[in-house]
């Protein structure tokens, strides 16, 4: 099935393993079936054979789905599982390292905090899209700045061809308040993984940012 390029996605999943719950695969059939354009594991602490036994799951379902496949932060499990894209933080390793260890094919995303970090992102070589938050403090980074709506509003001013989300404690309830900012791509996590309905809740959000 042909997958999106990340220009076209508009919905990116930030789930951990839910191994506590049990329900992985049918969570991420759920999910992509529903308007997920990206998927991302993120859980800490993992070593990195429960990593890619785990990735092994997240690229059955995202390659029957037609979706893309993400690994946070480390280029070796990317190396090793070889997914759609790799996320680095402004601490892990630089661009062009992880270009030289996976290639030109492996999508590669940026955090950004700050409006300097945004506008660099934006014309950094070998970046093909970056994310701006968090919008609000989230519980997933604790103790870090949130540095909220005027991140948005610089990222949207930027005029940049290249594609950014907004991420960091957006739900259905604010959506439509992160969409007057200027975004129309948003990084989810908590308000899908723990909605009752995980796929009606994925379809929601679809719907809302097709339509921004």
């Amino acid at each position: 099935m042909p997958k999106p390029s990340v220009s076209e996605a508009r919905l990116y999943l930030c789930t951990d393993g839910r191994r506590g719950r049990g329900d992985l695969a049918d969570f991420l059939d759920a999910v992509l079936a529903n308007g997920v354009d990206i998927v991302q594991l993120r859980e800490k602490g993992l070593e990195a054979r429960e990593e890619l036994a785990l990735l092994e799951v997240f690229r059955d379902a995202c390659d029957r789905h037609g979706k893309l496949l993400a690994v946070n932060d480390r280029a070796d499990i990317a190396y090793a599982a070889r997914p759609d894209v790799l996320h680095l933080g402004q601490d892990d390793l630089p661009v062009t390292v992880a270009r030289e260890i996976l290639g030109d094919d492996i999508v590669i995303g940026r955090s950004t905090h700050s409006a300097a970090e945004a506008s660099a992102a934006a014309v950094e070589p070998g970046v093909d899209y970056f994310c701006c938050g968090p919008i609000w403090p989230t519980p997933t980074k604790p103790g870090r700045h949130a540095p909220g709506p005027a991140l948005l509003r610089h990222a949207a001013a930027l005029g940049t061809d290249r594609p950014w989300f907004g991420i960091g404690g957006i739900d259905l309830d604010n959506l439509d308040e992160v969409l007057s900012y200027g975004v129309n791509r948003a990084v989810v996590v908590r308000a899908i993984t723990e909605a009752a309905d995980p796929g009606a809740a994925a379809a929601e959000f679809a719907k809302r940012l097709a339509a921004a």
